[in-house]
């Protein structure tokens, strides 16, 4: 009998070795293919996983964030976001709860404001104040409010949205102090009727506070108001026919001009912060 008779069915092991099984070759190509993992894959170096970016927030840890982002809580540019792995860019708007969130370490710099330099962070503009900040934090901060070009005084910025709506919530705000100088005395009834608060069009004016200067001449005068912007300032003074010379910030709350020479600028300190917080 040939040795080789008995062994007649297809695909039997030959005996040789110890291995019963018969190896794959993937010589030709028949390597499986592996399916593509599309969410780590990232066509710009700056994106990262939204729950990293919940978690560099300060908000939560990252398997927090990931319950937060199955239970539909965090929208990206508007939109809810319930995919795990979903990746974001630096540029895109992440909410959590509503809330605008940033993933940047939160800065807050104070500066006092020199004249010749416009508050906007636009480019084109001529010199700006983000120029004289540039190298205060590698954070993306802007201004809160407003100075003129031709005004100066203290201006904070910050990218921390709780802190910037403050300032921007009508029913309470934050005041500001201005040191006003006019092209005359101011009067006393105008005074008053700041004071008192006016109507403009139908529209009622009111200021926190309005004094004159101490020791100076009844053209300098100190005005708190709540307001971001300082156009309020011009508007109140042009309907009583004054022309205002110059404007300085000197307060933003308790923060003060004290040790900030003109241009240059500070990091809050965290007591600073906190009264803030407090408002």
């Amino acid at each position: 009998m040939n040795r080789h008779q008995g062994s007649k069915g297809k695909g039997k092991p030959s005996g040789r070795g110890h291995n019963t099984y018969r190896k794959t070759s993937y010589a030709r190509g028949n390597a499986p293919i592996k399916k593509k993992d599309h969410t780590s894959d990232s066509s710009d170096p700056n994106e990262i996983r939204l729950n990293k970016y919940l978690a560099n927030s300060g908000i939560c840890s990252r398997r927090e964030a990931d319950i937060h982002i199955a239970a539909g809580l965090v929208t990206v540019n508007g939109k809810v976001i319930t995919e795990m792995g979903f990746k974001v860019k630096p540029s895109d708007e992440v909410r959590y709860d509503g809330s605008r969130i940033n993933p940047e370490k939160k800065a807050y710099v104070l500066l006092n404001k020199p004249k010749g330099f416009a508050t906007t962070t636009s480019e084109g503009k001529g010199r700006t104040v983000m120029d004289l900040v540039a190298n205060a934090t590698s954070s993306r901060i802007k201004p809160i409010g407003r100075l003129g070009r031709n005004s100066k005084g203290l201006l904070l910025f910050t990218n921390d949205e709780t802190i910037a709506n403050k300032f921007t919530n009508s029913n309470h705000g934050v005041p500001r102090l201005f040191h006003i100088e006019l092209d005359k005395n101011l009067k006393l009834e105008d005074f008053k009727k700041i004071q008192n608060g006016f109507k403009i069009d139908g529209k009622l004016i009111t200021v926190e506070e309005i004094s004159y200067i101490e020791g100076a001449s009844k053209k300098e005068i100190g005005l708190k108001i709540k307001n971001t912007g300082n156009s309020i300032i011009r508007t109140i003074f042009e309907h009583f026919n004054y022309d205002i010379l110059s404007i300085d910030c000197v307060a933003i709350a308790q923060l003060t001009k004290k040790d900030i020479p003109r241009g240059h600028w500070k990091h809050l300190t965290q007591q600073e912060l906190n009264n803030l917080k407090m408002l």
